[in-house]
């Protein structure tokens, strides 16, 4: 039998012109065409997506990007808006798509961003 993980590594080194070759290969080896499954499964993908009514979101999370130049602003801005001690408040301040807030509604999570943000920092509802 052959060696999967040495055909893996090797298949991993070929350039795209490479590939394109070997696929052609294979093809004409085999009777196959790779180019069929994907078109069908490309052309089945949208009927199955407009199918399905799509939800709306009801819960925000608040994402901090960057404190920016004002930290000290922020670190007060995110207390407010939390439980969070001073240490734990700092350390959120400074990580970098860390959670202000979770699962909140569309009207907390704006009003927290424009808090956030007129304390300057740069800030995301996801």
């Amino acid at each position: 039998m052959a060696d999967l993980d040495k055909i893996v590594e090797q298949l991993g080194k070929l350039n795209v012109l490479e590939a394109s070759e070997l696929v052609k290969k294979l093809e004409e080896a085999w009777g196959v065409s790779a180019a069929a499954p994907v078109a069908v499964a490309a052309a089945a993908a949208p009927a199955t997506v407009a199918a399905e009514p799509e939800e709306e979101k009801t819960e925000f999370d608040v994402v901090i990007k960057d404190a920016g130049p004002k930290k000290i602003e922020v670190i007060k801005t995110i207390r407010q808006l939390t439980s969070l001690g001073l240490k734990e408040a700092k350390d959120l301040a400074e990580t970098a798509g860390g959670k202000v807030l979770e699962a909140v509604s569309k009207e907390a999570a704006n009003d927290a961003k424009s808090k956030l943000e007129a304390a300057g920092a740069v800030i995301e509802v996801a």
